[in-house]
């Protein structure tokens, strides 16, 4: 069953939609995740592309995770990566990083497709100020019949572990139902939730509203179906005993760690992007994420 249902926020971008559903005041967390953003679909003009300029991150590990069109990843270790479906990107902030995502060259010349799933994932206790990292892992394990195909991105589902680093226990898959397909939501996780992201679906028959996040019930077994087919993001993971903080780019357990990053980042104590060091994002006067 549902246990709770949560209203996305929606930012238009112009060209296309964010529909962002963590966090928010009636909840912080689904296990590690503490940001949830589903953007698009939707697509540039041609010769336009997304540009996010340089901006930091601590304390947290970002995921990127794209449905279609691509994104070129940069950051203050010295990464490049372009994003494609299929291919997760896990940024690790943890004391501090910086990075930028851009439309590639080549999808600009075409009008860029935007479509995918941006989560932040708080670190846990002791480990919030480990070294920052990147890694970008394309084996990932799929579990599939004639009418369902699901992907794990992180952690263990159905049998089957994604090589994908995690610093919590976390749970994070990608789910494509056909027509009349269906797939069993296993007791794998303290904290679990669906979002349906395309077409339409249900758990247990209860019917999931598009871009809404739905925190299942603890200690049960589920079924996810779908009568017309549709796609839908499994996460959530170990419930974090110590409250996090969220407010613009930065996630802590404490909130003078909060400030001393926005005091860094202000002075320019943080690093460069190489590659990507002419501009960057100034801290806003009320950013569009805060928990509290």
């Amino acid at each position: 069953m549902i246990e709770q249902i949560i209203t996305p926020t929606t930012h238009d971008l112009g060209q296309f939609e964010v529909w962002r559903v963590l966090p928010k005041r009636e909840r912080t967390m689904v296990g590690p995740f503490i940001f949830v953003d589903e953007f698009g679909p939707g697509q540039l003009d041609i010769g336009k592309g997304m540009d996010v300029r340089p901006h930091p991150h601590i304390n947290l590990a970002t995921v990127t995770w794209l449905f279609e069109g691509a994104i070129d990843h940069r950051d203050s270790l010295g990464s490049f990566s372009t994003i494609r479906p299929g291919q997760v990107n896990l940024m690790t902030a943890g004391s501090g990083i910086v990075h930028s995502e851009r439309s590639p060259a080549e999808e600009r010349a075409g009008g860029p497709k935007l479509y995918g799933m941006q989560t932040w994932l708080a670190l846990p206790d002791g480990r919030e100020e480990i070294d920052p990292a990147f890694e970008a892992v394309k084996d990932l394990p799929i579990v599939e019949d004639q009418c369902a195909k699901a992907v794990v991105i992180m952690g263990e589902l159905w049998g089957k572990r994604a090589p994908t680093t995690t610093y919590a226990d976390t749970i994070y898959a990608e789910i494509v139902l056909a027509p009349s397909g269906s797939l069993p939501i296993e007791i794998s996780a303290d904290e679990r939730a669906v979002m349906l992201v395309g077409g339409e679906a249900s758990v247990d028959g209860q019917a999931l509203g598009l871009y809404e996040l739905s925190v299942l019930a603890p200690g049960r077994n589920m079924t996810l179906s779908s009568e017309r087919g549709g796609r839908i993001m499994l996460l959530g993971g170990e419930a974090f005993t110590t409250p996090r903080h969220a407010w613009w780019n930065f996630v802590s357990s404490s909130r003078d760690r909060i400030r001393q990053a926005r005091e860094d980042w202000d002075v320019g104590r943080f690093p460069k992007v190489p590659g990507d060091e002419d501009e960057w994002i100034p801290i806003p006067a009320q950013p569009l994420t805060r928990s509290d």
